[in-house]
């Protein structure tokens, strides 16, 4: 696959553009396994970002990427558990400027759900 169809390029560029087609390779199951428990969400968004702290991606950027995901998952998964719900929520009542900030919670979230944190 060239890298055309990746959200973040080796040069460190962020293509928040392509972050629905990168969930939606991600299989059903694999996918629900994911969303089904508040932990393994968290867990699973503090790889990420583990990994592109590795590559030197700051916070902004991710949490850049982060917005993008919580727009797909709110138009399009149903919440799975009570932390998704309120999530979700308070996704849609906030305004864009507090969707960002709520961007950048989700990040910080999920790097203290690493070992590395």
């Amino acid at each position: 696959m060239n890298e055309q169809n990746h959200v973040i390029h080796k040069d460190g560029q962020v293509s928040t553009d392509k972050v629905d087609n990168a969930i939606e390779k991600i299989a059903p199951e694999e996918r629900e396994q994911i969303l089904q428990n508040f932990d393994a969400f968290k867990g699973y968004l503090g790889k990420r970002i583990a990994m592109g702290e590795s590559i030197g991606l700051g916070e902004e950027q991710m949490a850049k990427i982060a917005e993008k995901v919580a727009d797909y998952l709110a138009a399009r998964e149903e919440p799975r558990n009570r932390e998704e719900k309120l999530l979700q929520e308070l996704w849609n009542v906030g305004k864009e400027e507090e969707r960002h900030m709520l961007a950048h919670m989700l990040v910080r979230l999920a790097q203290g759900s690493t070992p590395n944190h």
